[in-house]
């Protein structure tokens, strides 16, 4: 018989919000130890998250190119926009020489100014490692000459998976604000539950459950909270209403919630930059026989991945557990991707609970487990919980009801 984990009991002393400095010196003390052992004489990095990663500093990536140039020594040098100066100084005082260029595209390419300060620090003929070779991402329609062809006495070399090998175990204050998430997603969802009914819109509850819970939350709070992402609480339908709930990642439905609706939900809140997952299928109205057997069979499947979601398994262990549920009870034609995915600073990223992927699950991997099954023109089905890979299992750490019973709007 499986049992949903208990609600964690309530905590005397106020929560962290935010990744410590001390933590933040320990990463760029990890980067710098990898450094070393590559030759690498300094490290560029390019990604935006992965700048939050190691300063604290979070900005709206756009075609504006930025990096952070972190030497094996001194506090890390940001290039970028000079929009985003104020920002930087405000967000963290992690970072060293701010150097900035008026704007893309500029009178001078924003890659020319990278080469350019790079030069001057003394690197033109330096082995720089990066995750990425052209120093700018290429977001929002950027053009630019690579910043490996205007350094041709230089060496850079593509090292991107080790940022992403750093952030695939999280560490107990990363798991910290992932669980604080959880219990301000479970509290969104709740309202999003209390005000679904018949009659109204789905994006009229998704506003009255995400101002309800932010409210709350800012309040319990106070001036100790600021949003990194800007996200705060949310709760919502993402368009998966009625038939419609048999697209995931639907995105609007152009019709009111309706008796006999199956809906599929999704929660969670921005703490430190960090989120979970929750997702779960609601039900308007007494359930169909038909209703009642794929949601069953549904919660079996996530039950089955979250029994193999642990260590001396693997990723494609737990994907192929869910997908025996699903082919035993003769819906594996109803499948639509994979079991789940690692969730941490970003929505979606390593380790992926897929068939194909046979890398070994380890403690410390925060994953979601959302296995769903989906006939188009009828409904979907899929909840999605966030758990934690630990040294014998996994904990559920987010705990939302998930039971027919508990998911039926009457």
């Amino acid at each position: 018989m499986f049992y949903p984990p208990e609600p964690p009991s309530k905590v005397i002393k106020l929560p962290k919000l935010r990744i410590s400095w001390t933590e933040y010196g320990r990463r760029l003390g990890v980067l710098r130890e990898h450094m070393a052992e590559k030759g690498f004489d300094v490290y560029l990095v390019t990604s935006g998250v992965s700048i939050f990663y190691f300063s604290h500093f979070y900005h709206m990536v756009t075609e504006r190119p930025a990096a952070l140039l972190v030497e094996p020594d001194g506090k890390p040098t940001f290039m970028g926009p000079l929009l985003e100066a104020d920002h930087l100084r405000h967000q963290t005082p992690l970072v060293g020489e701010c150097l900035t260029y008026l704007d893309y595209p500029g009178e001078k390419q924003p890659m020319e100014r990278f080469t350019d300060w790079i030069k001057e620090k003394g690197l033109g003929k330096a082995r720089i490692g990066t995750d990425n070779l052209a120093g700018a991402g290429g977001a929002m329609g950027y053009v630019g000459p690579p910043l490996n062809e205007l350094l041709p006495d230089a060496e850079l070399v593509k090292d991107g998976q080790f940022v992403w090998g750093m952030r695939l175990l999280k560490t107990g204050e990363e798991l910290d604000l992932i669980r604080e998430s959880a219990k301000w997603g479970n509290l969104a969802h709740s309202y999003l539950q209390e005000y679904t009914r018949p009659g109204l819109y789905d994006v009229e509850v998704r506003l009255m459950a995400c101002l309800e819970a932010t409210s709350v939350m800012k309040k319990t709070y106070g001036g100790e909270y600021e949003s990194v992402k800007g996200r705060f609480v949310s709760a919502g339908f993402r368009g998966q209403v009625g038939w419609k709930s048999a697209m995931p990642h639907s995105i609007d439905v152009n019709k009111p919630i309706r008796e006999g609706d199956v809906l599929v939900t999704g929660a969670g809140a921005d703490i430190g930059g960090y989120g979970s997952e929750l997702e779960r299928t609601m039900i308007v109205g007494k359930p169909t026989a038909k209703q009642e057997k794929m949601f069953k069979v549904m919660c079996r499947a996530q039950e089955a991945a979250a029994e193999a979601l642990k260590p001396g398994n693997t990723c494609a262990d737990v994907d192929r557990a869910a997908n025996k549920v699903f082919r035993d009870a003769g819906y594996w034609e109803l499948v639509r991707h994979h079991t789940g995915h690692g969730i941490g600073l970003e929505g979606h990223e390593p380790p992926y609970l897929d068939q194909g992927n046979p890398q070994p699950l380890q403690p410390g991997m925060v994953v979601s487990i959302e296995p769903g099954i989906y006939e188009l023109g009828y409904a979907g089905f899929r909840h999605s919980d966030t758990l934690v890979v630990t040294e014998d299992g996994c904990e559920w750490i987010t705990y939302y009801p998930r039971d027919l019973e508990s998911m039926t709007i009457l």
